[in-house]
């Protein structure tokens, strides 16, 4: 899976420029045996060599080896010239990157880093033919992003040697590495493991040897949720990045990420890991996004995905212009008083807000509903829906605020409210009716799925969030999300969206529900129990 959003600059330029300023001396440095001479190998190759480590590079293809080695010699010369490296650290990075002919000759390293396809047989097939050439206190580790790191030693005579990485594209610049520890894999070999992946200049973080780890189905849960939102006909892609921008502080939207990723990648991952969970709700495919895909859809790599493209850049479209204002009094429900008090502080001076829901001069009756849909507010609350206009305070409203009305909504109604928010200096962003409006489902989501990660123990909770902001550019992690929010906010958010939907997704994970009802934090303290 590849990390969003897209560099600035050239990959290779940057990662030079972040290696390690002081290479360990020689009597510290260690070999890096490296199968496979693609994108993932050479980048591993890169980082090895920039952070002052060996790298024996072999491939079946000869000529990959070649141009391999030459590639990452162009990235360092590049950097020499451009004054970003002095000419001897690049001429001693360039000579600890080695092409090897045969597969014996990674014999001697330290750690053998198998980094072909994704292809359980092919790997099984790879590591027949490494672990005989491999010295006796070496560690082996296949590459991989999705596949049972179990399976792929289960035919190899010591597995317990044999641990998982999972390196990001790309691999200079995404710091993180999911070292992934299989059943059978020994404790030893895990230490020397991450220790090696911190000699990178890397960010290990250990996790268990479940389908997808961390990283991708995090990601699942996010652009999962995404595509419903576009199924649904809540809004269009361009609406609900600028909500996850704008509201929720990313630096990309959801739908700018998966256009960068390649629509193709996203959907065989989902596939994957709905499949390996055996039919985990918040892991469903859609069938739009599936369709998008089969259209040719498929993001930057062919200019057509969820945005246009020109000279390789994003063609917003226009936003819609602002309604004239409309004066008719503005009743806040103090259904949640919080909530309400935000509103009134967001349209203090704009506007005069009314005292009563039935104020003369038929008052638009405005709800802070979590979770819901405006009909279902308006219904729960006894309101007039021709009236009812939602508002999603959950989050701050000093930039930024979403509208919902409900189907019946007056047109006029909805002007005032759209109308007084920009007066108030507000932009103002209107959805269709939609149980949790766009910002409470992307983080109702995300944070079930991240407390069901942490569940299972696949990985530590300050792991998580350390593993979903790093590969996937969150501005914080899941469970740091759900705390910063209020536990009980998010379980409101699950519990109504599941009574109005019914789906199961939203089923409230146990350990979210307990840290909720205890007062405990998703992501606890290190010295605190989890």
């Amino acid at each position: 899976m590849n990390s969003v959003p897209a560099p600035a600059r050239p990959a290779s330029a940057r990662a030079v420029e972040r290696a390690p300023a002081q290479p360990r001396q020689p009597s510290d440095r260690i070999t890096i045996g490296i199968v496979g001479a693609g994108t993932m190998g050479c980048g591993i190759a890169q980082v090895a060599a920039a952070s002052g480590q060996a790298a024996l590079l072999f491939d079946a293809n000869p000529t990959a080896v070649e141009q391999a080695v030459h590639s990452v010699g162009s990235i360092f010369r590049r950097a020499m010239e451009r004054g970003k490296i002095a000419p001897g650290v690049a001429d001693d990075a360039i000579s600890r990157i080695k092409g090897v002919p045969r597969i014996e000759d990674i014999g001697a390293a330290d750690l053998i880093i198998e980094a072909v396809v994704d292809d359980l047989e092919i790997k099984k097939r790879l590591f027949a033919m490494i672990e005989p050439v491999a010295h006796e206190r070496a560690v082996l580790a296949t590459n991989t992003a999705s596949l049972s790191v179990a399976a792929v030693a289960a035919s190899c005579s010591r597995p317990e040697r044999i641990a998982g990485l999972h390196f990001f594209n790309p691999v200079p610049l995404t710091r993180l590495v999911e070292v992934v520890r299989a059943p059978r894999t020994a404790p030893a070999t895990m230490t020397r493991i991450v220790d090696i992946v911190g000699r990178l200049g890397h960010t290990p973080i250990v996790v268990e040897d479940a389908p997808g780890f961390v990283v991708n189905v995090a990601a699942s849960g996010l652009f999962g949720e995404a595509l419903r939102i576009l199924e649904e006909g809540v809004a269009p892609p361009h609406v609900v990045d600028v909500v996850a921008r704008n509201v929720l502080g990313f630096r990309a939207g959801p739908f700018e990420m998966l256009d960068f990723q390649g629509l193709d990648t996203a959907i065989a991952t989902q596939q994957l890991l709905f499949n390996q969970f055996f039919g985990e709700a918040r892991l469903r495919p859609t069938p739009l996004a599936i369709a998008r895909a089969a259209a040719g859809l498929l993001g930057r790599k062919n200019g057509h995905g969820f945005y246009r493209y020109e000279n390789g850049q994003i063609v917003q479209p226009a936003p819609a212009p602002a309604p004239a204002e409309v004066r008719r009094p503005i009743w806040v429900s103090g259904a949640r008083p919080q909530l309400a008090a935000k509103v009134a502080t967001a349209l203090s001076g704009a506007i005069d807000l009314a005292a009563g829901p039935n104020t003369p001069g038929y008052a638009v009756q405005l709800l802070t509903p979590l979770g819901l849909d405006a009909t279902q507010a308006a219904t729960d609350e006894k309101m007039d829906p021709r009236r009812v206009v939602a508002v999603d305070a959950l989050f701050s409203l000093d930039r930024h605020v979403v509208l919902m009305p409900t189907p019946v909504t007056d047109a006029d109604a909805l002007a005032t409210v759209h109308s007084g928010f920009v007066k108030a200096g507000r932009s103002v962003t209107v959805i269709n009716d939609s149980p949790g409006f766009l910002a409470q489902r992307l983080v109702a989501m995300m944070v079930a799925v991240g407390a069901t990660i942490a569940e299972r123990a696949t990985a530590a909770p300050a792991d998580i969030d350390r593993a979903v902001t790093m590969a996937l550019a969150h501005p914080v992690g899941p469970l740091a999300l759900g705390d910063r929010i209020g536990l009980r906010a998010i379980v409101d958010m699950l519990q109504n969206l599941f009574r109005v939907t019914g789906d199961p997704r939203w089923r409230i994970p146990a350990l979210l529900r307990r840290r909720a009802l205890l007062g405990e934090p998703l992501s606890p303290a290190p010295h605190a129990a989890s």
